[in-house]
């Protein structure tokens, strides 16, 4: 199947929670390039948004943009509210994306070599779990709420593969990540009967600015190239192609599903 310039319906509107960057910021791109509109929100400093700025100038459709805390009831009702004159009486949602990247990365024992660093707190873990995890749930209840999603619509949600594999520092956004499994399952289940199609993506290692920060990530990195079949890392464009893809009518019968897209990084032993 070809996209068209046009391939999506115009009254339909993708909301990208984390757009400014890696794979929301690359997903907004490739929406916007088959005439999907857009709703961007994210929380960057005021020195990043020169380089955020010169990125929005490449979306091609109709966008808006929201620098706050979308973890926060005022942030979510001020882009709802926003979002709803934006789209006029025939605008519905036809894809939420969480792709937030906020967590903290404190280890939760003492390092032997580095006996001072601090430890993680309880206050530290439950701001993880709830921003990188259950807050796709907040935002869910409350589209749905208003009445916004589309008849056929789509949930889209970021793991990785610390979903399972312990790295030092990654704990609590490894319990966001399991978490937000669940709660995609969840969705898919009880808003099914609905129309809403919820589904959690894997991507492979991917150089991006929330990768940066995790310790160790360039080891992560260079383990991940050498084992990926096809010879290199996932990019962020790889991933929202598929995202794209995931939007189409031809994709409605994916529910519930956890999605890898890392070119076999996942399954290699190599």
């Amino acid at each position: 199947m070809n996209f068209t310039s046009n391939h999506f319906n115009t009254n339909h509107w993708a909301i990208i929670l984390g757009g400014s960057s890696g794979f929301g910021l690359a997903t907004a791109k490739k929406l916007s390039r088959h005439g999907m509109n857009l709703c961007i929100v994210h929380r960057d400093r005021k020195g990043a948004m020169e380089r955020i700025e010169h990125e929005f100038k490449e979306i091609q459709s109709n966008f808006i943009t929201f620098n706050l805390d979308a973890l926060s009831s005022e942030g979510r009702t001020h882009v709802l509210d926003s979002l709803q004159k934006a789209m006029g009486p025939n605008g519905k949602v036809r894809m939420l994306m969480h792709s937030i990247a906020f967590g903290n990365l404190k280890p939760i024992a003492p390092d032997k070599g580095n006996p001072e660093l601090q430890l993680i707190e309880e206050e530290d873990m439950s701001r993880t779990i709830y921003s990188m995890g259950t807050s796709l749930l907040t935002w869910t209840q409350e589209l749905f709420g208003r009445n916004l999603f589309a008849d056929d619509s789509r949930v889209l949600a970021m793991t990785s593969e610390g979903n399972k594999i312990a790295w030092r520092g990654y704990a609590a956004v490894s319990a966001a990540k399991v978490a937000l499994e669940s709660i995609v399952r969840s969705i898919a289940v009880e808003f099914g009967p609905y129309g809403i199609r919820a589904n959690t993506i894997q991507a492979g290692v991917t150089d991006t600015p929330a990768l940066r920060l995790i310790p160790g990530s360039d080891k992560m990195k260079l383990a991940a190239l050498q084992r990926n079949p096809l010879g290199r890392l996932t990019c962020p464009e790889d991933v929202a192609n598929f995202i794209a893809l995931l939007c189409t009518d031809e994709a409605s019968w994916v529910n519930g599903a956890l999605l890898r897209v890392d070119g076999g990084e996942c399954i290699s032993s190599a």
